[in-house]
């Protein structure tokens, strides 16, 4: 697939600057998460998903960059803190407490298989959020029953809330995990959009498939970046102001 890797920079840019405006505007936002995950969102709505794909922002607290790039689609979802189900605006799901999204993916993958019909479930969940114990069960279930149309994304940018992931609970190591549940693992530089179309472009068949989508939290601005202090602060014009100097 060609695309222009300065033009997407730039495009990811712009967005990072929309985020910061969505954030003022609504005085909230969990503005770390979101930037970690801007790549990822950009390659998903431009390059991957289809028609009869569907995705759930299962780290719903990072919605901003969901929200403006359904806009950019012709949706028009309500700005609220974490998203509300909306189908109608391409929300299928209500997310924001942890280790939701995942089971409603599994679930619309299994349903499809059953039925077969075509189209993939595509899930983006934080590496905090693999904490839960939802999050193993339903690996469970999607591997036993060969879930090949559901693709998980994991925004690995190592930071919770306000501490190291690492340091709350500890994976060691996500991939041998996935692997020993039955899941086709693959990673990715999660800011790296040649590597990222890439490794959700995969034909994966009669497994599940996981991509650890290696990030940083805040990134972009360098004051935020791997700062636990961003996860949820409160966003106001002389915290934001310097971030959009440089973001130019």
């Amino acid at each position: 697939m060609d695309f222009s890797e300065t033009d997407l920079i730039e495009r990811a840019k712009e967005l990072r600057k929309k985020v910061l405006d969505l954030a003022l505007e609504t005085g909230e936002g969990h503005i770390g998460g979101s930037l970690s995950e801007i790549e990822i969102m950009i390659s998903l709505y431009d390059f991957i998903l289809k028609e009869e794909d569907k995705f759930i922002l299962s780290k719903g607290h990072a919605c901003f960059p969901f929200y403006i790039l359904l806009n950019e689609k012709g949706y028009k979802p309500k700005i609220l803190g974490h998203p509300d189900i909306d189908c109608e605006n391409g929300i299928y799901c209500t997310t924001g407490s942890l280790g939701h999204g995942l089971p409603i993916g599994v679930g619309m993958a299994l349903a499809r298989k059953l039925k077969s019909e075509s189209g993939k479930i595509y899930v983006l969940m934080g590496d905090g959020e693999c904490q839960e114990g939802t999050t193993w069960e339903s690996s469970l279930i999607a591997s036993h029953h060969k879930l090949d149309n559901l693709v998980i994304i994991i925004d690995d940018n190592k930071l919770q809330a306000i501490n190291k992931t690492q340091n709350v609970l500890s994976f060691n190591s996500l991939r041998k995990k996935f692997e020993a549940f039955g899941f086709y693992v693959s990673e990715a530089d999660g800011h790296n959009f040649k590597e990222l179309i890439e490794v959700l472009n995969k034909k994966v068949s009669s497994m599940p498939h996981l991509i650890i989508a290696h990030t940083t939290k805040g990134k972009g601005v360098s004051y935020m970046e791997n700062n636990p202090d961003w996860h949820g602060r409160r966003p106001t014009p002389e915290r934001i102001n310097p971030a959009y100097e440089e973001l130019k």
